[in-house]
């Protein structure tokens, strides 16, 4: 591990032009999708068809991709995230593309994903010491971070400038940069077991080495619900921006954009350095904050677009150190050869409700209103927050091994 940096650099270069083209592109598409149609329950069945095949693909995609080399599993799912932009693209050249072309792409980009993230993520602490993890976990929501604050003024400018057919291609230029990077370093693969692939098994595997770790299945639960109420609700900023404060398309980009600045500042807190705080209070906080957030959002009059905008910013510094200190948790306590398993199950049991809430939350946003859905929502969040600091357990999760204290202190003020 001794090139953890140079390899991370490598990899990370890749990523960011992958993450960034693909944020051009979603971001691009949900301005189009909101212009054309102005209907929540559009959107809603555009991001359930982005999460379903992920969700339902999880538990299985986790099995194999701790057992398929995964430098070759992350090359090949961007390939073919790339391959059905592509395919798409063409459709859009040819003024023959409709709405259900659109959500069988996002379909087919979570296919990819379920193998892609996991893949990643399992990937990490192979490569990385443990004590520096959650630094690592705070620079990939950086380059996650810099993509939502790039790619919604992209989107907004590319869309008012040329097709969307055309901003489809971005998407395939990333994913070749993203692969190219990685045939230049070497991710090793955790030691595989003698015993032959059993699907069932090795599923099982994964969810006991979940379950295994006292307080680690209220954690993992707590963050579903969360994911719940606050993914349907992330869906609708842009019908948000669009119906309530009467926004337009740069509007709608400015809020994503100070999302994504939020959500930066937030990863280069984690990322600057080891702390020495325990990250389920953060974790717990950053859930109550972004709770508060929404409510606060949901009760703002027509004319306060602008403090829209600074809630905005704060939900997503929340949210940038709860995924830093999320993942870093997970890695931490999980060991690298169930890793994938866990993460996939995770990602699985998380979007499938997400679905659902969805599908909910376009309906409960048609009938009662925008706002009434936010203050609901957020109210919620703030519950589960508050309700995780009462699960002793899941206090304690955050306890580090002594090889991850005496590396901090190795390491403290790099």
């Amino acid at each position: 591990m001794e090139n953890w940096k140079k390899t991370f650099g490598i990899i990370w270069s890749g990523q960011l032009a992958s993450i960034l083209s693909s944020s051009v592109v979603g971001y691009a598409i949900i301005f189009w999708m909101s212009i054309e149609t102005g209907s929540a329950e559009v959107l809603a069945l555009a991001a359930i068809a982005g999460m379903l095949p992920q969700s339902l693909l999880g538990p299985v995609v986790g099995v194999y991709v701790d057992r398929w080399d995964r430098k070759r599993t992350m090359i090949l799912a961007d390939s073919f995230i790339a391959f059905c932009t592509l395919i798409l693209a063409v459709l859009f050249w040819f003024d023959v593309a409709q709405m259900w072309h659109i959500y069988i792409l996002l379909a087919c980009r979570s296919v990819g994903s379920a193998f892609h993230t996991p893949s990643m993520q399992a990937s990490v602490p192979l490569l990385a010491p443990e004590a520096q993890l959650t630094r690592v976990a705070g620079v990939n929501q950086i380059i996650n971070s810099l993509s939502n604050i790039i790619g919604p003024a992209l989107g907004a400018v590319l869309i008012s400038f040329t097709g969307i057919g055309n901003i489809l291609l971005l998407d395939v230029a990333g994913a070749i940069i993203a692969c190219t990077s990685l045939l230049f370093v070497r991710i090793p693969n955790p030691v595989r077991g003698t015993l032959k692939p059993n699907l069932w098994r090795e599923f099982r595997e994964g969810f006991s080495a979940m379950h295994a770790v006292p307080g680690m299945g209220w954690f993992f639960t707590l963050a579903i619900l969360v994911w719940f109420f606050i993914m349907p609700v992330g869906v609708m900023f842009p019908l948000m921006t669009l119906q309530h404060f009467g926004g337009n398309t740069y509007d709608m980009s400015l809020i994503e954009i100070v999302w994504g600045g939020g959500a930066l500042i937030g990863g280069a807190i984690m990322g600057a350095r080891v702390y020495r705080v325990n990250r389920i209070v953060l974790i717990n906080l950053m859930n109550f904050i972004v709770g508060v957030s929404f409510t606060l959002s949901g009760m703002l009059s027509p004319g306060a677009f602008a403090l829209f905008a600074v809630l905005s910013c704060i939900e997503g510094i929340a949210g940038g150190i709860f995924n830093a200190s999320f993942v870093a948790v997970v890695q931490t306590r999980i060991d690298a050869g169930v890793l994938g398993r866990v993460m996939s199950l995770y990602y699985s049991f998380g979007l499938l409700p997400s679905a659902i809430g969805l599908l909910g939350t376009g309906f409960l946003a048609e009938q009662v209103g925008l706002t009434t859905t936010f203050v609901i929502a957020g109210l919620v969040i703030c519950t589960l927050g508050l309700t995780a600091f009462c699960i002793p357990s899941v206090m304690r999760l955050d306890r580090q091994s002594k090889s991850a204290e005496l590396q901090t202190k190795a390491t403290d003020g790099k």
